[in-house]
């Protein structure tokens, strides 16, 4: 399924988003980008608050408008930052990939370099509280 997946689509869509990101307190803009079984492309950017705990990250922002939307079945995420190295999702963002994504979910960031790092969401959230516990 990986070699079926748009990737540079993605990654597009996710750097062009990341050029939206309000980041006024971090100056650390994040571009998220996820496919969904549907076709449908859906990417957020992070948007900061003076009052730190009401930061978003992209991710968490492109799987809300997802959802606003009425996708619910991911089957890919893309990530643009510019770091170093490829940053993976923080912990938050990848709890929320699991409630949506199964442990084979693709996860791909990239830098504006085109440092590339490649993830599955077991691999980065392998014991996710999902709804199989309840």
């Amino acid at each position: 399924m990986a070699d079926e997946i748009p990737w540079e689509r993605l990654f597009e869509e996710a750097a062009r988003v990341r050029a939206r990101a309000h980041v006024p307190y971090s100056r650390f803009p994040v571009g998220a980008a996820v496919l969904f079984a549907d076709g449908a492309v859906v990417a957020g950017c992070n948007v900061e608050n003076a009052t730190y705990g009401l930061t978003v990250c992209a991710e968490r922002n492109a799987f809300a408008a997802a959802v606003a939307q009425g996708h619910t079945q991911p089957v890919a995420v893309a990530i643009v930052v510019d770091t170093p190295e490829p940053c993976p999702p923080c912990g938050m963002c990848r709890q929320v990939m699991a409630e949506f994504g199964g442990q084979e979910l693709p996860v791909r960031s990239r830098t504006p370099q085109g440092g590339e790092a490649r993830y599955t969401l077991g691999g980065l959230l392998p014991h996710a509280f999902t709804k199989d516990f309840f």
